[in-house]
């Protein structure tokens, strides 16, 4: 037979198990922490290198341009709603202007209309008193012809005498007319 050669371990065999066992963790902690740092370097690398890319960069500068027409057009957007605010505040100012001026008008020609009224109004009186005045001038012309008749008769034998005579009644006649026009 043969010599069987035995280890003898001079330490306990927890002290052995614990060492191995801090040795393994500290081996699966450096293990997993190359892991994690592999799997989330090489995605990291990977997207570095697509988002250095050209095409990349062209969608990035096409996303900056877009946000600035975009900004370029909120803005002149903004300014078209102010002039049509602007527009729109004008158009109440000149529509109330319109209302004043058609109420001033409407009352202009109210007072006109009443004015229109009173003037033929005194039209008509004005017209009456004529009528009155000739009837008063043709009444006194009738009654200057049947004086100058009398006269005529009484004093048949002087011609000259007798249109002397009418030219006093009809003077008069003439100042009556004038008075009641007056």
């Amino acid at each position: 037979m043969a010599p069987i050669l035995y280890d003898y371990c001079k330490m306990p065999m927890d002290d052995i198990c614990k060492e191995d066992r801090d040795k393994c963790c500290k081996l699966a902690v450096g293990i997993l922490g190359l892991l994690v740092i592999v799997l989330l370097g090489v995605p990291l690398i990977f997207f570095i290198i697509k988002a250095n890319s050209e095409a990349c960069q062209d969608g990035l500068r096409a996303v900056m341009e877009c946000h600035n027409v975009t900004y370029l057009l909120q803005q002149e957007l903004a300014e078209a709603q102010r002039g049509f605010r602007d527009a729109e505040a004008q158009a109440v100012t000149c529509n109330q202007t319109v209302m004043d001026l058609m109420a001033s008008l409407d009352a202009e020609k109210a007072q006109g209309r009443k004015k229109v009224e009173e003037l033929e109004g005194e039209i008509t009186t004005l017209n009456h008193k004529l009528q009155d005045a000739s009837a008063e001038v043709e009444r006194l012309r009738r009654e200057n012809q049947v004086l100058n008749v009398r006269i005529a008769d009484t004093n048949s034998a002087s011609s000259q005498d007798s249109s002397c005579a009418a030219e006093p009644p009809l003077l008069i006649l003439l100042l009556g007319l004038g008075a009641l026009l007056l």
